[in-house]
């Protein structure tokens, strides 16, 4: 914590998306003031091409957020149009925008605040501290913190057990680990060159798997069975096997052809996977993955089979 700042601090939240909003939720739930909710699609300007106002679109979303969490909303004009007559109060200022935003936000925010003595964040999992570098050189203490864990409209995931990924200065790192730690959540520090493959991790655990699971919708419709059908008819097994992989590890959550050595039927599902290309080229990727990290008996046949079946 910063000399002079308060033991609960008051948050800012730049960005009503769906990770902005879910987290603005659950710091109100963890007793902690948030004291703004900042427009940030009018950060960047200009018009979408329909013609309307992105920034109009934010503002009301901020504005909607805002009243939930007992708010106040406010907009920031573009970057050459920014002015000292933004008054945000917080202690902390936390960026929860898209990737590609998060400089350009800190840019327009720079010259807005005084920012000796506060703390800013951001949430990229891809991305360092360094995006806030200009809010360091206006007295910040700055630093990366990441949720693992997946945002999507109409969904607001609880954090409270999500582990955050953090880097940056000690002064911020103190603070993230003080309000994190308030919603029942827990930090691991990461370094700033590991950030890359965090978040590929991270995509494997749900965006790819989601992909996964899209495939698999239309395997399904070989076998006559589409749409809800085929979503329902998975979830127990998906279930299970999550299930599974947290009670034990992945070589022992592993069952199917492969585990077993059953040459004849993984030549069966490569033949009938010739009818939908893409989902062939996914059952190999991931069956040679289950060769190299999984266990499983012929390996050396169903290597053969696998690399017979490129193209």
């Amino acid at each position: 914590m910063l000399p002079g700042m308060a033991a609960r601090p008051s948050i800012a939240i730049v960005g009503a998306g769906n990770f902005g909003a879910a987290l603005a939720v659950a710091l109100r739930r963890a007793g902690l003031r948030i004291e703004a909710v900042i427009a940030r699609a009018s950060l960047s300007g200009g018009t979408s091409p329909g013609g309307t106002s992105p920034g109009g679109t934010s503002l009301r979303k901020a504005q909607k957020l805002a009243k939930e969490v007992g708010a106040r909303a406010l907009a920031v004009a573009a970057i050459d149009r920014a002015s000292a007559s933004v008054a945000v109060r917080a202690d902390l200022i936390w960026f929860c925008v898209p990737d590609a935003e998060i400089a350009l936000a800190a840019r327009a925010l720079a010259g807005t605040i005084e920012w000796k003595g506060r703390v800013a964040l951001h949430s990229s999992g891809a991305l360092s501290s360094d995006e806030l570098a200009v809010l360091h050189r206006h007295g910040a203490s700055v630093a990366s913190v990441h949720p693992m864990m997946t945002f999507v409209r109409g969904s607001r995931p609880l954090l409270a057990g999500v582990p955050f990924a953090v880097e940056g200065d000690a002064a911020a790192l103190r603070m993230a680990r003080r309000v994190v730690q308030k919603m029942g959540s827990h930090t691991y520090s990461i370094c700033k060159k590991d950030k890359a493959a965090y978040h590929a991790w991270g995509t494997f655990a749900s965006p790819l798997f989601t992909a996964l699971l899209a495939t698999g919708e239309q395997v399904a419709a070989l076998a006559g069975v589409s749409g809800k059908a085929a979503k329902q008819r998975m979830i127990p097994i998906l279930s299970q096997t999550l299930a599974n992989y947290a009670a034990f590890d992945a070589a022992d959550a592993f069952s199917g052809p492969i585990i077993r050595g059953d040459l004849d039927t993984v030549k069966r599902h490569l033949r009938v996977l010739r009818r939908v290309p893409a989902a062939r080229e996914v059952y190999l990727a991931l069956a040679r993955s289950a060769l190299q990290y999984l266990p499983a008996r012929n390996k050396k046949a169903l290597k053969r089979t696998l690399d017979s079946s490129r193209g």
